[in-house]
């Protein structure tokens, strides 16, 4: 288990042990920031040594797995399950769209050549884009608990 720390600017150090982060606690160097995964934030200025910290993804359709090792050992891993259900409330949408668009009113004028969205260069599909922000989030997510290098 352990404990990953930041500096007074938010940026990461090197994790420490968990005795290490309740001496610093109980005598008022640091604040808890986050509890899972357990995180302090230093009110001194450190030395900022780091040592080089590698983290890696591997990518799925349903999960996606990241983890983060230095000298050998494993700081960081985890897996985050990827929605499955875009595809489906897109479709529910798209019907509550038509059936309002198929009520006959004075005042709703004709909706037939409004596709601009679709017709957008690098447009990606909305189940795809969540997935692909998925990676992105979990990416900056491990780079704010460590010094990734590589």
């Amino acid at each position: 288990m352990l404990v990953f720390v930041i500096n007074q600017n938010k940026k990461p150090l090197m994790p420490c042990k968990p005795s290490k982060a309740r001496n610093l606690l109980q005598a008022g160097k640091a604040k808890v920031v986050r509890n899972t995964p357990f995180t302090i934030k230093l009110f001194f200025g450190s030395s900022g040594y780091t040592q080089p910290v590698t983290a890696g993804m591997d990518t799925g359709s349903k999960v996606v797995s990241c983890a983060a090792i230095a000298n050998g050992k494993v700081l960081y891993q985890s897996e985050i399950y990827l929605r499955e259900n875009v595809s489906k409330k897109m479709q529910q949408r798209k019907m509550y769209r038509r059936t309002r668009r198929c009520k006959k009113t004075r005042y709703r004028s004709a909706r037939f050549d409004n596709r601009g969205n679709s017709k957008k260069e690098g447009r990606l599909a909305p189940s795809i884009r969540s997935k692909l922000e998925a990676h992105f989030w979990e990416k900056r997510f491990v780079e704010s608990l460590l010094p990734v290098t590589a």
